[in-house]
């Protein structure tokens, strides 16, 4: 199973990897039922989850019925316990729409919900992060999950975000973090796909970022708060839900 995984996130391209997704998640689903782990998401419960990673592969992290990771199911729990997603009208960008959230998202009639993305076939518009069609100060709310590792001049990126956040708009900006690197390395010398799944963990990624990540947010202008919403919960639930202990969740308010 693990090496079947891998050869599958390696070798076949991601829009494709989407449409497959939703041929083979329902036999996976019903092949994995069991009592030990919950998806948030859905509440469906399955024996194990499935291995993830595109360098070295994270055991029992991928939900077989959402196909959500930790960050996913993470983000769930703090959008519906914490915050007005899912009850204020609220009018939403999200980049790079998941599979686990995207038709729930989408379903929500107190939002005004817009997908945008490059490649990605559950995208409204396509758009480059760093040139966005959108009018300034237009979305109360921002999803930008693990998004910016991918892009090159991520500044560029950042301030278009704060540009089209209306004020007192929000949004959560997650990403691959190193809490142990105080400062985010990139090489734009590394080119070749196996040696940036080495150095910065998946072969399009194109830094690490360190905990330097939330001032940067700041100098645009945001206003970040680093929550962990993992401190909240019970051993019980992290473990019940595959989360991960500690993970930051970057919330930004203009």
């Amino acid at each position: 199973m693990k090496t079947i995984f891998k050869a599958i996130l390696n070798f076949i391209p991601r829009p494709l990897l989407i449409r497959l997704s939703y041929i083979i998640r329902p036999i996976l689903a019903i092949f994995l039922k069991g009592k030990t782990y919950t998806d948030p998401i859905d509440g469906r419960s399955f024996k194990t989850f499935l291995p993830y990673g595109y360098g070295i592969q994270r055991e029992n992290v991928l939900s077989p019925s959402t196909l959500s990771l930790e960050r996913h199911r993470l983000l769930w729990l703090y959008l519906k316990n914490k915050t007005n997603f899912f009850n204020d009208n609220l009018k939403v960008l999200h980049f790079a729409p998941e599979q686990a959230f995207y038709k729930r998202f989408r379903k929500l009639k107190n939002l005004g919900y817009i997908t945008t993305d490059l490649n990605s076939p559950l995208a409204d518009v396509k758009a480059d992060i760093c040139n966005l069609p959108f009018s300034d100060n237009s979305f109360d709310v921002i999803l930008c999950n693990h998004v910016l590792e991918h892009i090159q001049d991520d500044t560029k990126a950042m301030q278009e975000l704060y540009r089209v956040m209306k004020p007192g708009g929000w949004g959560i900006f997650q990403i691959p973090l190193d809490l142990k690197r105080e400062k985010t390395f990139e090489d734009n010398s590394i080119i070749d796909k196996s040696e940036r799944t080495k150095i910065f963990g998946q072969y399009d990624h194109v830094r690490i970022y360190g905990r330097d990540y939330f001032d940067k947010l700041r100098r645009i202008g945001f206003q970040v708060n680093e929550v962990d919403y993992t401190s909240t919960l019970t051993k019980d639930e992290i473990e019940k839900y595959c989360l991960i202990k500690g993970e930051i969740i970057p919330l930004v308010t203009k």
